[in-house]
């Protein structure tokens, strides 16, 4: 669902609920289905650009390399991503950063 951003740097804000690996909900394609909604909400709304956070990583125990290599295998593999001019991760921690440059191949 995307919502009008307030008075954040951007357009819309899409919401989207990651699931909780502590309450058991383990299952990967959870976790995919999250940032593939995203993106076609993201190209629906008519965004350009698109900034994610490591969805379901801290409180909701999933393992950040786990996340990292999730998000980076949905979003390029979405026939969406040509509609996009700019996708941004945006980690929140040293141990998050290097886990999405590990999963996007970068040293």
């Amino acid at each position: 669902m995307a919502t009008g951003a307030g008075n954040l740097p951007a357009r819309w804000l899409i919401h989207a609920v990651g699931p909780n690996r502590h309450a058991g909900q383990t299952d990967p394609a959870l976790l995919e289905s999250c940032f593939k909604t995203s993106i076609r909400e993201a190209v629906n709304v008519g965004a350009r650009s698109v900034a994610f956070p490591a969805i379901s990583s801290g409180v909701f125990g999933w393992d950040i390399a786990e996340v990292a290599r999730i998000a980076v295998a949905e979003l390029r593999g979405s026939p969406h991503l040509g509609e996009l001019d700019l996708v941004r991760f945006v980690p929140f921690s040293r141990a998050s950063h290097e886990a999405f440059i590990a999963a996007l191949g970068q040293d």
